[in-house]
């Protein structure tokens, strides 16, 4: 790898083999621009952890993980404090993964690591869509003055992409400012997932598609884990739903953030995260007929 990678627990079902894994998953621990409650960097430890709670095999899909090939590489190795760095890194070990002819799944951290693996991914997918499903727009073109901040994460990937290029669904927050921005982008949604997704699903069928998935999407009742809790969401079934029906796409890359065990001491927002994993690790996989 480009850069160190830290090893400890891996998610269920991983292969001990990179060289014959098609998914190979990533931990990107970044925690250095959250705008409300520090603590995601222990997301990814959280929802490998949290994924010995559930079955191998998914009721909902008829399928087993253990007959998914996909490994489990650690968390890219993140210098404190040098924000710049940290998404090169991140950047360097998704372009490898790349390379070798494998399809990312990360696991945040905050929701910047989306950058830099956007970027990785639309060097080799010049039509890539970004499918985002968050709680928050993240379109601000500044957070105090700073243009790289989780708060601004998708400004900056609709900058490099083309704002027509990026569709969001679950919004219930966002300022006048985005607003004026979210009107530009191929698709907004606010409140509910699945009925604008189902809507959009024939303009994506046939482009490689990019899929950030913040959890603070689902209701903070469902998900207290998170940087930035926010009331009114969706539940996990309409989640889970969603998730399952991205996976018949074109999927170029998948991003789990957010998560915050910090404030998840009964574990229930990393869990949830680990199922969306599952679940999206089958359906992936079932797509491409593996």
């Amino acid at each position: 790898m480009p850069w160190e990678v830290v090893r400890e627990q891996d998610f269920i079902a991983a292969r001990p083999s990179y060289e014959d894994a098609r998914v190979v998953v990533v931990g990107a621990p970044l925690d250095a621009t959250g705008s409300f409650r520090p603590g995601t960097r222990g997301g990814p430890a959280a929802i490998r952890a949290m994924s010995y709670c559930l079955e191998e095999y998914s009721l909902d899909l008829d399928r087993d993980l253990r007959t998914v090939p996909f490994h489990d590489l650690g968390d890219v190795a993140l210098p404190p404090g040098d924000v710049e760095e940290g998404l090169r890194r991140i950047e360097a070990v998704v372009t490898r993964i790349l390379d070798d002819g494998k399809t990312p799944v990360i696991f945040g951290g905050e929701h910047l690591v989306t950058l830099p693996a956007v970027r990785a991914v639309a060097r080799r997918c010049p039509s890539l869509a970004v499918v985002q499903l968050d709680a928050h727009a993240d379109l601000r073109a500044d957070y105090l003055g700073v243009a790289l901040s989780h708060a601004t994460v998708m400004r900056r990937v609709g900058d490099f992409l083309g704002r027509g290029n990026l569709y969001q669904f679950g919004i219930r927050s966002a300022d006048g400012e985005e607003m004026e921005v979210a009107r530009e982008s191929g698709a907004f949604h606010t409140h509910r997932v699945l009925p604008g997704l189902e809507s959009a699903i024939a303009a994506l069928k046939d482009r490689p598609v990019y899929v950030t998935l913040d959890v603070d999407v689902v209701d903070p009742a469902f998900a207290p884990g998170v940087g930035t809790p926010e009331p009114a969401g969706v539940s996990p079934q309409e989640i889970l739903e969603a998730v399952r029906l991205l996976g018949n796409l074109q999927i170029a890359g998948w991003d789990v953030v957010e998560v915050n065990p910090a404030y998840d001491p009964a574990g229930i927002t990393a869990l949830l995260a680990a199922k969306i994993v599952r679940e999206a690790l089958l359906t992936m996989s079932r797509h491409r007929g593996v």
